[in-house]
């Protein structure tokens, strides 16, 4: 299995600030031989591992990681979308380099939900899309979903790999309906996939495999198994219900699909997708 969906963190080589109001087990620095300790037990052979700070020293970071070791497939790597001279300057030598596989921003975190729409970053997201890179995007609030959409049908040219699902409200009935219709819409557009992964409940808590099962009918409803992959979202996981318990509940769910559908969630799509060139690691279960 592919785990589209991995952080690791060295606050010696990032400052990381958002940590500072985090839940106390993420504060501490999370290496990647803790990761794969922790997510052996799923089933994860190879991961991508994913931007989780605004610094481009982040992003050397996690090349370096990449590069050294064979169960990295690859690295979703921060570019300053709001400084496009910088990303002009720095996507060619990203591009060139094989472990890079996408660009991601803390988009989310930000206290402007538009702050995606502004001009220098629509300057970047013409630039990416003309240089065929894919894009991770993260959304906690309705408004995001509707940018993304707007950004999806503005940039035809460039894939958009929507983090965790959009995060579901999974408790909050008509938030959740509201989703269900955003992600709708997402999912008429080809060049939007998306990624099943740090699915919580609305109150952080765990959901049931009957959540679980509700939230993959729907992602597969409107975007079919090929433009979905799973992810661990580790080490977010460890404090929203646990590694363990997350994971089996996301596995077990999607080994109740058909066995090609399966397949295609635990390591085709992200392969594809990605454009991984190290071997994908066959999935027969």
């Amino acid at each position: 299995m592919i785990d589209a969906h991995l952080h690791v963190w060295d606050r010696a080589r990032s400052r990381y600030a958002w940590l500072d109001g985090a839940p106390e087990p993420l504060r501490a620095d999370h290496s990647l031989a803790q990761a794969f300790e922790a997510l052996t037990g799923a089933g994860v052979e190879q991961a991508v591992l994913v931007q989780a700070d605004e610094t481009l020293a982040e992003t050397d970071y996690l090349l370096e990681l990449v590069a050294a070791d064979p169960r990295l497939a690859g690295a979703v790597c921060y570019l300053p979308l709001e400084d496009p001279e910088t990303v002009a300057a720095q996507l060619p030598v990203l591009t060139a380099t094989p472990d890079f596989v996408g660009i991601r921003n803390l988009t989310h975190d930000r206290s402007d939900p538009d702050w995606i729409l502004g001009t220098d970053q629509r300057r970047s997201l013409a630039l990416i899309e003309e240089a065929g890179v894919p894009l991770d995007y993260v959304s906690v609030l309705p408004r995001h979903l509707e940018n993304l959409i707007r950004l999806a049908r503005d940039h035809p040219g460039l894939p958009f790999v929507l983090d965790h699902l959009g995060k579901p409200p999974v408790g909050l009935d008509g938030d959740y309906r509201r989703w269900q219709d955003q992600l709708a819409e997402l999912g008429s557009l080809a060049n939007v996939v998306a990624k099943v992964s740090g699915i919580y409940r609305a109150d952080g808590a765990a959901v049931s495999a009957q959540e679980m099962d509700a939230v993959l009918a729907t992602a597969l409803a409107v975007f079919s198994a090929d433009r979905l992959m799973i992810g661990s979202d580790w080490p977010m996981c460890t404090v929203s219900g646990g590694t363990e318990v997350t994971m089996n509940v996301l596995t077990a769910a999607v080994d109740r699909l058909p066995p090609e559908q399966a397949q295609a969630l635990r390591a085709d799509t992200a392969s594809r997708v990605y454009g991984l060139d190290r071997a994908a690691p066959q999935d027969n279960r």
